[in-house]
């Protein structure tokens, strides 16, 4: 990870609450395909959430019945998953050294934290952990550039801060690790402010790289001029990869 890469990581744990209150979570077909191409139910299945972050994922694994652990590096991001999920074990690590025991799991899962780990370790980590027939899991919330106005902000965001604004690798099939994939579209409506609220907590803005706070001053009165109501309804993609631990 580079130094830049590492503050940006860092940047979360400051804005922990804002990030648990203006993120979006993801549909419930989700964990229907995640158990669908996993091959098994994810009720009573030991799973381990990495790069939890406030827990958005972690929570709909658990309600699902998941007995799961959530994974998270950064202090701030640990304090909001547990006071917003108190029920459920939490532990501090990463993906590339899991501490976890070797076979001990059924399911491993990365919800919009893939990119924070060095493949070459995170990889061998998961064959490491997981039971044979196994699965690792590894999704994001993709902004949806098929919606005009969404491939416009894309558009004028990577104008101003270049194309590597929204961090966001996939893994790759390696290291017997074969991945599917499987892409589920979704929306919300949410008012013009939360919208805002929302990108400002991407690490982006939340470092306050030179010409955020301008930028999004404008991109209000961009959007108020767009959706006179106040409301914008937001497209995501969601990116789900799975692939099935050798040897089930």
């Amino acid at each position: 990870m580079t130094d830049g890469s590492r503050e940006r990581a860092r940047s979360f744990s400051s804005a922990a609450q804002r990030y648990a209150e203006h993120r979006p979570s993801y549909p419930d077909e989700l964990l229907d395909a995640v158990e669908e191409l996993a091959g098994f139910a994810l009720a009573g299945a030991r799973v381990a959430d990495v790069g939890a972050g406030t827990g958005i994922a972690t929570a709909l694994l658990h309600a699902r019945g998941a007995q799961v652990v959530a994974v998270e590096p950064g202090g701030g991001m640990a304090t909001e998953l547990h006071r917003r999920n108190p029920d459920v074990p939490l532990v501090r690590g990463d993906g590339d050294r899991l501490p976890f025991a070797s076979g001990s799991l059924d399911l491993l899962t990365y919800a919009q934290s893939w990119h924070w780990t060095d493949p070459a370790r995170s990889v061998p980590e998961a064959l490491r952990v997981l039971r044979p027939g196994g699965a690792l899991a590894v999704w994001s919330n993709d902004p949806d550039t098929g919606v005009g106005w969404i491939a416009d902000q894309q558009a004028r965001i990577e104008k101003s801060f270049g194309p590597g604004w929204y961090i966001n690798d996939h893994p790759r099939s390696q290291g017997g690790l074969e991945f599917t994939t499987r892409l589920l579209h979704w929306s919300r409506r949410i008012p013009v402010e939360a919208h805002l609220a929302k990108l400002a907590t991407h690490s982006l803005f939340l470092i306050g790289a030179p010409g955020t706070g301008e930028f999004l001053a404008a991109e209000r009165d961009r959007l108020r001029a767009l959706f006179p109501g106040g409301t914008v309804e937001e497209h995501y993609v969601v990116d789900l990869r799975l692939a099935p631990a050798p040897g089930a």
